[in-house]
């Protein structure tokens, strides 16, 4: 897989859905990231190359998508659906399109961004 495209075409369907409803909801957040392939998976970074200054990444698993925050500890998240992970992070495991939420999903992309562009 070489593109971000690539790995949704691949995806069996629910986690297809979830990929193609998430994937403008970031790129219209992020529109100074690019989307590229980093580690096996989609992931935006506002450097030059991929995985340089990450904001997000999406991940499927045979049951669920995960769509992290590199810094998501540090977005506010009143909804209380980000789960800390390692490191800085924190992620959302979505399982049906009808979880992804992207007025909530684009307000975390806008804090994550701010918090890279500071």
């Amino acid at each position: 897989m070489n593109t971000v495209t690539d790995y949704l075409t691949g995806l069996d369907a629910p986690q297809r859905e979830i990929g193609e409803k998430l994937r403008p909801v970031i790129d219209a957040a992020l529109p100074d990231a690019t989307g590229a392939m980093w580690h096996g998976h989609p992931t935006w970074s506002l450097g030059e190359r991929p995985g340089q200054r990450p904001v997000c990444l999406l991940k499927a698993y045979p049951s669920y998508v995960t769509f992290g925050l590199w810094r998501g500890r540090e977005v506010a998240d009143p909804s209380g659906r980000l789960t800390l992970a390692a490191r800085q992070m924190a992620a959302v495991k979505l399982r049906t399109v009808d979880e992804v939420d992207p007025a909530l999903f684009a307000d975390w992309l806008r804090r994550a961004y701010e918090l890279e562009t500071r």
